[in-house]
């Protein structure tokens, strides 16, 4: 969108602002700036404040921002970009940043959870903060050896130097999983774990093996792939087809590994939910492009970044309000076709 512009073609200014407002230019950095409280008139606020608007004067943050020492820019770090999971964190972190005049530059490290280097060669300088999703502290070594304020998405709450960490809570997704699938009588289960050494695949399988206690069922393997179909088809058809007693579930830790395994199923002349059942994690758009439609885990992943984007600007400045609870943010399993009653 263009600047606003007077008649002679330039560009409007604070000193355009103070001139009809019949004032100083530092008044008019005053008002404008949400500093005059105490400092300059009501009377005199509301001219400032009228003379804008009939001006329709925006400031230049950019020239703002370089007097501030800061480019009001926070930088959200995610695994991979292909994901519409984290094209929502995003949605809901722009939101948030959107409010308080903050830019949200998304930037995926090109080695998934290995390291990501410094985009910028001098993240000090070009950034005010960093919120990292779904990654291994270690993976920011860079951007932490600058200084900047660090706030963890699904990652280790012990995490080292991170200002803040907020999760979702990914344990009681996979208790509400094995309830439900125990509920509709599977005793037989086989996970089909994410090949992938972060925190929030760690505690997936814990939380499987715990929520297993007592309830009768077992888990018979687990089979390791990476975050693809093909991978995932690959290792669901290992479970299914290994010696023994064939699984009646397969619980997935991602709906891209639970879209491989109900390909397998497929392949072998197996049934989604006859004959097997399968879960999933997430709820992306393609939950709902299978056939059957998967049961998952939805995440609240616009809600998600919207909260690592409020305990950055948090962390930056008190003014900004509060820092988000400590408190995971909660997740729902929602029942769909791929589940049904274990096979006699």
């Amino acid at each position: 969108m263009a600047s606003p512009r007077q008649d002679d073609g330039r560009r409007v200014t604070g000193r355009d602002v103070a001139r009809r407002a019949g004032v100083s230019q530092a008044t008019v950095s005053l008002v404008l700036g949400g500093k005059g409280e105490g400092r300059v008139s009501a009377r005199t606020a509301e001219a400032v404040t009228a003379a804008a608007q009939a001006l329709g004067y925006r400031p230049n943050l950019a020239a703002r921002s370089l007097r501030l020492g800061r480019t009001r820019t926070a930088l959200l770090v995610v695994p991979v970009l292909g994901s519409d999971f984290f094209a929502r964190v995003h949605t809901g972190a722009a939101a948030v940043a959107a409010e308080h005049d903050f830019g949200v530059v998304l930037y995926p490290s090109p080695e998934g959870t290995g390291p990501a280097p410094d985009p910028f060669g001098s993240s000090r300088t070009a950034l005010d903060g960093v919120i990292a999703s779904s990654m291994a502290p270690e993976a920011l070594a860079a951007l932490r050896e600058a200084g900047l304020p660090l706030v963890m998405l699904d990652s280790d709450p012990a995490a080292p130097d991170a200002a803040a960490t907020v999760n979702l809570d990914i344990a009681d997704g996979m208790r509400q999983t094995v309830a439900h699938l125990t509920g509709l009588g599977h005793r037989r289960l086989a996970h089909l774990a994410a090949a992938v050494d972060s925190w929030t695949f760690r505690e997936r399988a814990r939380a499987l093996s715990g929520a297993l206690t007592g309830t009768g069922a077992a888990l018979l393997r687990t089979e390791r792939t990476a975050l693809a179909v093909p991978e995932a088809c690959a290792a669901a058809t290992r479970a299914l087809t290994a010696p023994g007693p064939r699984p009646t579930a397969l619980v997935c830790d991602d709906d891209l590994v639970a879209a491989g395994a109900c390909k397998a199923a497929r392949r072998l002349g197996l049934r989604v939910p006859e004959d097997v059942s399968v879960t999933g994690f997430d709820d992306l758009t393609l939950a709902t492009a299978l056939e059957p439609e998967l049961t998952t885990v939805r995440l609240p992943a616009e809600e998600f970044g919207a909260a690592g984007m409020r305990a950055l600007l948090a962390g930056l400045s008190p003014a900004h309000g509060p820092a988000p609870g400590g408190a995971a943010l909660p997740v729902t399993l929602v029942p769909r076709g791929s589940t049904g009653p274990a096979p006699a």
